[in-house]
């Protein structure tokens, strides 16, 4: 799918070579001309857009020379690979201070393709948003890399390095270790405070867009950032209830009204949250090609097994081995089909989200008398907050 966000990159105009200029993106923010619903929730207008606040904040990024990244790659091994995707690669490496007193320290690198147009224009977007936007469930943006020279275009972005990858790997990996019950829910919560602070946490409001489980990924705690910005857009402002844009983003993410529209709000991160808690669930990819066709998509089979049913357990990931709470299990469930409900406005808000992923991860810790009683009806027996086959 193709994306027509306007940007525009005054860097051009610098001189041949000049890696220190910094990028700049125009306003995302165009006015929306269909017929404003008053009844819906947008930030105040006027307020200043994700530029006006770049400006502001731009000194704080590093801005690296190719041949300094390329010294931390060296020379972008295959050896440091350690992601690829349509916009390009990423690297582990190690880069100097600015101070070249302290110790190196280990960075995520990522390198665009030459040619991608699509991806020049993620790369503009995630310079302006991670140079602005703060939260301990954001991947920190360090500095970047622009340089037009003989040898082509050049945009690299420099990331703190997250060394447990990303929830996805976790989730469906079979060379890692299984992750925990309450692990996840630990997880969830991390990701959905960080959509809190960027759906409402600013002067600006900011639409995510590319909410899935590879984009949550994993410091050396298993603490979650959201990562890769590059499809972000500002909220609307005033009267309007959505922003209007080409549909870009991954399959099985997006929601509907989204897809059919191009309306964009922040109940479509919403609805992308509730697929990945249905991921957690069921340790299923949100599309299975290789299971029967019933089963391929995983919004589909799971409707067959509501959270209040006695076949509710089916759904639940085998690799956990029963060790979970079932009725933490079932509120996540009943949260997950709340954030899918077709109409968006009857979606949580984020912050109802994170109550419930509070309240689940609560009933974890120490599962009640119904708990147990609900497992030994499903042929299962709960001991010290886990799950047992009897």
């Amino acid at each position: 799918m193709n994306c027509f966000l306007i940007f525009k990159d005054k860097s051009k105009k610098k001189k041949k070579g000049d890696s220190r200029s910094a990028p700049e993106l125009s306003n995302q923010s165009k006015p929306d001309t269909s017929k404003p619903n008053l009844t819906s929730r947008s930030l105040p207008s006027p307020r200043r857009s994700i530029t006006e606040l770049y400006k502001e904040k731009e000194q704080n990024l590093r801005v690296f020379s190719f041949q300094e990244l390329k010294e931390a790659t060296h020379s972008f091994s295959r050896l440091l690979k350690i992601g690829e995707g349509g916009f390009g690669s990423v690297y582990k490496g190690s880069i100097r201070p600015n101070n070249g007193q302290s110790d190196s320290i280990v960075v995520a690198i990522k390198k665009l393709n030459k040619h991608g147009l699509q991806g020049h224009k993620q790369w503009l977007a995630e310079v302006q948003y991670l140079g602005v936007v703060s939260h301990p469930n954001l991947v920190k943006l360090l500095g970047y890399c622009s340089v037009d020279d003989e040898r082509g275009i050049q945009r690299l972005l420099v990331y703190e390095y997250m060394p447990n990858k990303s929830l996805e790997d976790h989730l469906f990996n079979r060379g890692l270790p299984v992750l925990p019950w309450r692990k996840r829910l630990e997880i969830m919560l991390g990701a959905a405070e960080g959509l809190v602070y960027l759906h409402g946490g600013m002067e600006v409001q900011v639409i995510y867009r590319d909410f899935k489980s590879s984009n949550v990924l994993l410091d050396e705690n298993f603490k979650a950032k959201l990562s890769d910005f590059g499809l972000a857009r500002e909220g609307p402002t005033g009267d309007h209830t959505h922003v209007s844009t080409g549909v870009v983003g991954t399959y099985g993410y997006a929601c509907p009204e989204y897809v059919e529209t191009g309306h964009l709000t922040i109940h479509s991160d919403v609805w992308s949250f509730g697929v990945v808690l249905y991921e957690i669930l069921t340790g299923r990819r949100t599309l299975e090609r290789n299971l029967p066709t019933k089963e391929q998509k995983l919004l589909d089979w799971v409707k067959q097994f509501p959270a209040d049913s006695k076949k509710f357990s089916m759904i639940i990931d085998p690799k956990l081995r029963n060790e979970y709470s079932i009725s933490a299990a079932k509120r996540i469930a009943k949260l997950a089909d709340s954030c899918l409900i077709k109409n968006p406005k009857e979606r949580p808000t984020m912050i109802e989200v994170v109550d419930s992923l509070n309240k689940a991860i609560e009933e974890t810790e120490g599962a009640s008398t119904s708990d147990t009683k609900n497992v030994k009806s499903s042929g299962h027996r709960l001991s010290n907050g886990k799950m047992n086959k009897v």
